[in-house]
């Protein structure tokens, strides 16, 4: 059983009363921007889908189920982690345990591919050479992409719902992955069969859901500011005028997802770095680098409406309307 360590001293954030009051509280306000951001981006840009009489958007629609998957990743497990702080132990049964460790895993998992697909899209669209044709409703390819994030990130939780299981108060953690929580929350920890299983998946969940996703992100982004920087020099030329035309929207565009990708980038290698250092070296650093590890996996959630609000046209409208009243 590598989730479960003799001593009773636990690591890094182990105890919720543990942390400091001035962390403690910059946690909390990190998550409740968190909420009150990503649930104001859902509901401004969402209304706009609904009404718009040609089913909104495809960005719009892509924005929605990014910010969906963050919204949910801050209710149903930062939320939690503000309680525990706050003094509040709770220690789940098994199954309980089983059920939000496997919950954990999905919502994290959509929610770096959500991301990707994001920064993709944005790409394809700039590549495609033909004029965009307006259809009436969703497409229905889209539907089928983003239905295909959350299925194949629920198989990949299966393994988290299985390997998984309670423990006691003086519980600590031995394996971390990013995509859960970077301590004992609720009482729930990790349970391999053996190390060797346990470093495997978190290996594993390391390719799979930190390295490629990053990776692709950064040549997605590249790849759209050089198709960009491409146009821009044949805007002097009058060729493919309505690819041209679209430049200075398409660039600010751009602007505003490498801003949200870079942030992601930042925030989620973090905590990538941070938790695989706790994995396999388990040096002098490893409480201060849980730490930071903590904060970077909310930083994103938290700060990301705000990008949006720089780029997005009705989210600048809804704010200024806001502001003036």
């Amino acid at each position: 059983n590598v989730s479960l360590a003799g001593d009773t001293k636990l690591v890094g954030m182990g105890l919720p009363v543990s942390a400091p009051s001035v962390q403690n509280a910059l946690y909390t306000i990190l998550v409740m921007l968190g909420i009150l951001g990503n649930a104001t981006v859902f509901v401004v840009i969402g209304k706009s889908v609904i009404m718009d009489r040609g089913g909104g958007r495809t960005s719009d629609i892509i924005i929605i189920n990014m910010t969906l998957s963050n919204l949910l990743v801050s209710l149903m497990r930062n939320t939690l982690l503000v309680i525990s702080d706050m003094g509040v132990k709770i220690y789940l049964s098994k199954g309980w345990c089983q059920y939000f460790m496997g919950f954990w895993v999905w919502l994290r998992s959509v929610n770096v591919w959500s991301t990707l697909f994001l920064s993709a899209f944005h790409f394809r669209t700039l590549r495609r050479v033909a004029p965009t044709i307006a259809c009436q409703g969703i497409p229905k390819t889209l539907l089928l992409s983003l239905a295909l994030i959350w299925f194949l990130n629920f198989i990949y939780s299966i393994p988290a719902h299985i390997f998984s299981t309670n423990g006691g108060i003086n519980t600590t953690e031995t394996l971390m992955l990013v995509s859960s929580t970077t301590r004992p929350l609720l009482g729930c920890v990790w349970k391999f069969p053996s190390s060797a299983h346990g470093l495997a998946y978190a290996t594993t969940s390391i390719i799979i859901n930190e390295a490629i996703p990053i990776i692709l992100m950064v040549f997605t982004n590249l790849g759209s500011f050089f198709t960009l920087y491409t146009y821009g020099r044949t805007q002097s030329s009058g060729k493919d005028a309505p690819l041209i035309k679209r430049v200075p929207a398409e660039r600010r565009a751009a602007k505003v997802i490498l801003a949200l990708i870079m942030l992601f980038i930042a925030s989620w290698g973090t905590s990538v770095i941070s938790v695989n250092y706790f994995n396999y070296s388990r040096g002098s650093s490893v409480e201060f680098l849980l730490v930071i590890a903590r904060f970077s996996n909310t930083t994103f959630i938290a700060m990301s409406p705000v990008f949006l609000a720089v780029g997005h046209r009705r989210l600048r409208a809804f704010i200024k309307s806001l502001l003036s009243h």
